[in-house]
């Protein structure tokens, strides 16, 4: 298994926002030095908590600080956003990152950002789709292009200069196009079976119970069917928040005290979830009423913290529950104590993540 890195940073408002890119910046750099294989990070308009804007800017600026971490947006809000602006930015970032990158997408789920764009009443799953399609032919097609939609037109033929390169998107470093990868957010989700029926990969968030994250895993399979291909657990991605340090009740204190950066996390995303009409996400039984949907339970069932033996077992207990699968994604959160968040990480992938390998290789081996 392998480990890698997502963040959709939650802070304190009003903390320094320079402060924050900073230590959201510290922490992909950190990352890639301890060998984390991807890393990828949000975007959101509207909002003072989660304040990367542009998950294409904020990944080019690691470009060259980065050594062999894979990078990928996590992820462009398509209907937020112009095809033609999508493929050029894209194919910008693949050639700095020279192939480094991997080009996650969704819909987008921040309604304020759907409201202050013009779309919170628009179709936003027709317009993803629509969006990433004329993306792609954009990057498979020739100018002028001449491709017009329900929401999008994108032509350059008025234009067009051939002789000099005017009219002309740059197409991506790697071909056909980077490997695309959608974080998936809902049980049962069908946007699964389609993403893996047109060759795209999955990402379960973060914020899934378990027994939600296990329905991810056969609607894969169905569409790498309908695809053609062969569904393997090691290109299916989970997310999950973790705390880990030597003492365990360091690492208790650190994931769910007040003030915590993990309970700051889950006091915004619940509230925003619940206000959305999603609380659903976080229900064990979805007749449950939204008001037994506390804080403590949804922390009590996703959040996994303690001394590296301990983190170890755990996340061996989470693959048993939902299945095989090859990358656990580290949740990075805000770094309120920049020591501790830092020894996490190192804790994850020095001690943690071999203790769960070994037990992976010794009980694969003993099944054979």
């Amino acid at each position: 298994m392998d480990l890698s890195f997502f963040t959709m940073p939650i802070h304190p408002v009003g903390k320094s926002i320079s402060k924050c890119m900073r230590e959201d910046r510290d922490a992909f750099i950190l990352a890639d030095e301890l060998g984390f294989r991807e890393g990828y990070c949000g975007e959101h308009t509207t909002d003072l908590a989660e304040i990367i804007t542009s998950t294409v800017a904020f990944m080019a600026s690691l470009a060259y600080n980065t050594k062999t971490i894979r990078l990928g947006t996590g992820t462009v809000n398509l209907p937020n956003s112009h095809p033609a602006r999508v493929a050029a930015e894209v194919a910008m970032l693949d050639h700095m990152l020279e192939g480094r990158f991997i080009f996650g997408i969704s819909p987008g789920g921040l309604m304020s950002d759907a409201e202050v764009f013009g779309n919170l009443d628009r179709d936003r799953n027709a317009m993803f789709v629509e969006c990433i399609d004329m993306v792609l032919d954009i990057w498979k097609g020739q100018a002028p292009y001449n491709l017009k939609g329900d929401f999008y037109e994108v032509t350059t033929a008025k234009t067009m200069m051939p002789e000099i390169g005017q009219g002309t998107i740059i197409s991506p470093y790697q071909t056909p196009h980077p490997p695309i990868v959608g974080t998936v957010v809902a049980p049962f989700s069908k946007g699964v079976t389609a993403m893996a029926a047109r060759g795209w990969e999955p990402l379960s968030a973060n914020f899934l119970l378990p027994r939600w994250v296990k329905t991810h895993w056969p609607n894969y399979v169905e569409g790498c069917e309908q695809g053609g291909r062969t569904a393997s657990p090691a290109n299916w991605r989970i997310a999950k928040n973790i705390c880990v340090h030597d003492d365990a009740a360091t690492a208790r204190r650190y994931a769910r005290d007040p003030g915590s950066p993990y309970v700051l996390y889950y006091s915004q995303l619940l509230t925003k979830l619940k206000n959305g009409g999603r609380a659903n996400l976080f229900k064990e039984d979805q007749n449950m009423p939204d008001d037994d949907v506390t804080l403590d339970y949804v922390m009590d069932r996703l959040v996994i913290h303690g001394e590296p033996d301990s983190v170890a077992d755990q996340i061996l207990a989470f693959r048993e529950e939902v299945g095989d699968f090859g990358q656990l994604v580290y949740a990075g959160h805000d770094w309120s104590d920049i020591e501790l968040s830092r020894k996490s990480m190192i804790l994850m992938a020095e001690k943690v993540m071999p203790k769960v390998n070994d037990a992976i290789a010794a009980k694969t081996a003993a099944a054979q």
